[in-house]
């Protein structure tokens, strides 16, 4: 978590490149030459200034501290942290589209709820598919064929 200034009315999320190389260090638990290692590696990278100089974030900082904790505690290389950290980013990116279809097929389902909520579908001898309204029959004489289908509202 970011510290907030009190007073100081700013109040930066765990995204926002607040901490210089030497304060997120300190802030990890690490030297600044292992985060820059990290850097170089792909690990955990930083936002830039204009001139170059790194800038941590609040999430950067939890990140690097996950890390000393897999490498230190767990015994995982680094190269076994990094596809680690890539599986997670894979997991984190799929449970985003896996969120913004529910939310798709919610919006579709109110959207034909009027539409296909209330018809029913009959099949013809040859075959055609047509709308009919509940309870009713094909008009073709020689059809006597009904086929009801009623959309499933399992979410």
């Amino acid at each position: 978590m970011v510290p907030v200034v009190p007073g100081s009315g700013f109040s930066p999320d765990d995204d926002a490149p607040v901490f210089v190389i030497s304060v997120a260090a300190t802030l990890a638990g690490m030297h600044a030459q292992t985060l820059r290692q990290y850097d170089r590696l792909g690990i955990v990278s930083p936002s830039r200034t204009r001139g170059g100089g790194r800038r941590y974030s609040g999430r950067d900082v939890a990140l690097l501290r996950e890390v000393q904790r897999l490498s230190q505690e767990e015994g995982i290389s680094l190269a076994g942290i990094q596809r680690i950290l890539e599986l997670e980013h894979q997991v984190e990116a799929l449970r985003s589209r896996v969120r913004e279809l529910t939310d798709e097929v919610a919006g579709l389902r109110v959207a034909t709820r009027g539409t296909f909520g209330s018809r029913v579908f009959a099949v013809g001898p040859t075959g055609d598919v047509i709308a009919v309204r509940a309870g009713e029959r094909p008009r073709s004489g020689r059809s006597q064929a009904l086929v009801v289908w009623r959309p499933s509202h399992r979410s």
